[in-house]
């Protein structure tokens, strides 16, 4: 299981950018988002491996997926989808 990113840290590093308000379920909305991505990693990858006929999610099947995943989740938080 992975371990949790203390408040503290993940409220200080939102708030290095001074000009962008950072609300009280921030921090809670980021360690969500991260969890969603995780999940979506892994189910992408799964389906790599099933693919290539592969029982087990292997370190270049999350390679390949993760670049995909990654362009399209910047695409989507910029609203170019």
């Amino acid at each position: 299981m992975l371990k949790r990113v203390p408040k503290t840290t993940l409220k200080s590093l939102m708030k290095k950018k001074a000009h962008i308000r950072v609300g009280t379920a921030a921090d809670a909305m980021v360690e969500l988002n991260v969890l969603l991505f995780l999940h979506s990693l892994a189910e992408e990858a799964r389906t790599k491996a099933f693919e290539e006929k592969s029982a087990t999610i292997k370190a270049h099947h999350v390679k390949a997926v993760s670049k995909v995943l990654v362009r399209n989740s910047a695409r989507g938080c910029l609203g170019l989808n």
